[in-house]
């Protein structure tokens, strides 16, 4: 249960956007490193950073560092609503064509290292 109305409102700002959205798909396959999901968008370090301290502000991801790399996860699901609206952005939006094509790309690489 949601304690407040802007707990919510951040969450549900958080999937608004493109590139978030984009973004949690992506984890929704598991833990990434900030290198593999700027080359998945095709964005700029500054433009993913931004976008995952949103994400992180949001309370819907968690980090760490390894060596002179960030690794990305969704953070476990505070509540059973959050937990039902990450599942269907894993599940339900494998319908939609850009994280799908999105999905593939991560596929591909995580057969190579980081660069």
């Amino acid at each position: 249960r949601f304690t407040n109305l802007p707990e919510l409102q951040s969450m549900f700002r958080a999937f608004a956007d493109e590139t978030r959205l984009r973004i949690l798909h992506l984890l929704g396959k598991g833990e990434i490193c900030v290198c593999d999901i700027m080359g998945v968008l095709q964005a700029r370090q500054p433009k993913v950073s931004r976008h995952l301290g949103y994400l992180k502000r949001a309370g819907l991801v968690v980090d760490r560092k390894e060596g002179l790399w960030r690794y990305y996860a969704l953070a476990p699901a505070k509540t059973t609503f959050q937990k039902r609206l990450l599942d269907c952005v894993d599940d339900c939006l494998d319908e939609v064509p850009v994280l799908r094509r999105d999905a593939a790309k991560l596929a591909a690489l995580r057969r190579r290292p980081c660069r």
